[in-house]
């Protein structure tokens, strides 16, 4: 087992009851393992985002930036082409729905 380090932290009350509840419900060995993985959950989402970043600049330096119209113009395509899963669709969708077997 790797070397652990010892941390005070300040934490919300909620936070704290959702770990126990956690440890109750034998989702985590401990408060500390329990707040351990969401520390590595959060440092490898970290990662992922400046992974994102770089690409992103990448594609700009190629490319050239990415305008306001083409950001609004992808996310009404990546919205009309959505599968509704549960709930109500839009307007702009309704009837257009198609059914996961």
């Amino acid at each position: 087992m790797a070397r652990r380090e010892k941390l005070t932290v300040t934490v919300d009350p909620a936070l704290i009851r959702a770990g126990q509840a956690a440890v109750a419900a034998g989702h985590a060995e401990s408060v500390s393992a329990w707040v351990n993985l969401a520390l590595a959950e959060r440092a490898a989402k970290e990662r992922r985002l400046e992974a994102m970043r770089d690409a992103i600049a990448a594609y700009e330096a190629e490319a050239g930036e990415i305008s306001p119209e083409e950001l609004s113009a992808q996310a009404r395509a990546d919205r009309e082409s959505a599968l509704v899963i549960r709930g109500r669709a839009s307007a702009t969708t309704r009837g257009r729905r198609r059914r996961i077997a």
